[in-house]
């Protein structure tokens, strides 16, 4: 019985061993998964962190955005308001051009007219300095003839008061005698 005994004995120590063996095998491997599970959980985590950082750096980016937006919204809307100013001040400006225009037309009519005038002035001008200067010519060849005609008559009275003169002294001359 002895042998019996101790061949359970050794038999159950070499199933306990075997025991041991398979315990340490088998928590060895549920070691390896905890810390396969252990580095899944921290990975996530580390995800989750990283989506969390990313979520708020999205929101920050989004309310800076959403004022950018409004600021853009803000600006779109005085830049039509000032293209409607603009479009006001277009419209003013080529009413002004259509009336300047017409303007500068009726100008340009008048100078036109005014030069005809000043011209059919001019040609009158022109014969009236080629009528005075024909007035003047005659005016002199007139005064001319006029201040000829007078030496001529002072010629004739200097000889008639020459021959008067000689008369007196010949009748003086007679009347000594």
């Amino acid at each position: 019985m002895r042998n019996f005994q101790q061949n359970l004995f050794v038999l159950l120590a070499l199933g306990l061993c075997g025991l041991c063996a398979w315990q340490w095998y088998d928590q060895a491997r549920e070691r390896q998964a905890i810390e396969i599970r252990n580095q899944m959980v921290y990975q996530r985590d580390r995800d989750i962190q990283s989506y969390t950082n990313s979520l708020a750096a999205s929101d920050r980016q989004i309310s800076d955005l959403q004022q950018s937006l409004a600021s853009l919204k803000t600006d779109a809307a005085s830049n039509a308001n000032v293209v409607l100013d603009q479009k006001h001040e277009i419209s003013r400006l080529r009413a002004t051009e259509n009336i300047l225009t017409n303007d500068v037309a009726q100008f340009q009519n008048a100078v036109s007219n005014l030069e005809k005038k000043l011209d059919e002035a001019y040609a009158g001008i022109q014969k009236q300095n080629g009528a005075m200067k024909e007035l003047v010519a005659q005016r002199d060849e007139f005064i001319q003839k006029y201040t000829n005609s007078i030496n001529a008559r002072n010629e004739v009275v200097a000889k008639y008061n020459e021959l008067v003169d000689r008369l007196n002294k010949m009748q003086t001359n007679d009347a000594a005698k």
